[in-house]
């Protein structure tokens, strides 16, 4: 076991969000030696614009290697604090120091890769990947906090423990590799898009880094980091196509989630939730007053992407786990004994 670096839960929260802004103004600050890139004309909503027009064997090969190695190191603590640790703490564990400074290591690496090399993962896989990956994450979570909060207005799907148990002990790995993945799809950017994104990707490895904490499972903290995709998704949906694009679906339809399932498991008084949601119908029909109540099915869209992967998820689980279950041997199926058991 290791030893216990003690520290109140909240302060390491608070340390890793300022450390997030200061590595977000470092982000910017390099980012002014890369205006000089040339870049390919933008082609559409599926083409990423950040990437070079001739990449070459040693731009691909640093941003692969350097994710594959920031990637194998964070499995490789997930598993040493699963196997070795096994038990929450107020404080830090000493694992956890060694993840914060494994991730601001591979953070500095990837900024040095930025700087030489510029390219990131972007380069040779679909932008969809990215953005599909952190869903993946937000319904995952949906997934394991059905029987807490419910999955909508407290109603829990009728999804059995052992899925949630699969999902709840296998997380660190898919979170990992979706906070990874995406912070090296992206080269270190200074745009207004990247910089949001990067301060919430940091976010997401201080709390991969935090396993096995109280701070981990702090409820108030994980519903931050579950929010925040809505205020990243508007933020650049506005920045790419202005005020009459689509950031009222991003904001609409992340916030929808937030009322009918996010803010059911904080303790909120039923009059504040009712509050919530009364301000949330309000505002969405103020805004589509503007933009046309024939478009408010946008709202929507969303919220049901997400409780339809939900249910598909908590199927191949399911399905996952059975195939993997050894099949009982016929003379023990027929155990009395078992049978009683």
């Amino acid at each position: 076991m290791l030893n216990d670096t003690r520290r109140p839960g909240p302060t390491v929260l608070v340390w890793g969000v300022v450390a997030s802004a200061l590595l977000t103004g470092l982000v910017w600050l390099l980012g002014q030696r890369l205006h000089g890139i040339a870049l390919l004309p933008d082609q559409g909503a599926s083409w990423y614009y950040w990437k070079l027009p001739d990449p070459t064997f040693w731009t691909r090969a640093s941003a692969w290697l350097g994710y594959a190695a920031h990637q194998l190191v964070s499995w490789g603590l997930i598993y040493y604090a699963q196997t070795r640790v096994r038990r929450y703490t107020t404080g830090l564990h000493r694992l956890n120091v060694v993840a914060l400074a494994a991730n601001g290591a591979f953070i500095g690496l990837h900024a040095l890769q930025t700087q030489v090399f510029y390219d990131g993962l972007a380069q040779d896989v679909s932008i969809f990947s990215s953005q599909g990956s952190v869903v993946l994450l937000l319904v995952v979570v949906l997934l394991m906090e059905n029987r807490r909060r419910g999955l909508v207005l407290t109603w829990s799907a009728p999804i059995s423990a052992q899925v949630v148990g699969f999902a709840r002990r296998y997380h660190g790995y898919l979170f990992s590799w979706a906070a990874i993945y995406t912070f090296w799809y992206h080269p270190m950017e200074s745009s207004s898009g990247h910089l949001i994104g990067f301060f919430y990707m940091f976010l997401l490895l201080v709390q991969s880094s935090l396993m096995f904490t109280t701070s981990h499972t702090n409820r108030w903290w994980t519903l931050t980091l579950e929010l925040l995709v809505a205020a990243h998704g508007t933020l650049v949906a506005v920045m790419n196509s202005g005020p009459n694009g689509m950031w009222p679906m991003f904001f609409f339809g992340f916030v929808a989630i937030f009322v009918l399932t996010q803010m059911h498991g904080v303790g909120l008084s039923a009059g504040t939730r009712w509050w919530i949601g009364g301000t949330f119908v309000v505002a969405a029909l103020a805004v589509y007053s503007w933009r046309g109540l024939g478009r408010i099915d946008e709202v929507v869209r969303i919220p049901l992407i997400e409780y339809l992967l939900v249910a598909v998820l908590a199927v191949l689980i399911w399905a996952g786990v059975r195939l993997a279950r050894p099949a009982a041997s016929p003379t023990r199926a027929a155990s009395p004994r078992r049978r009683g058991a």
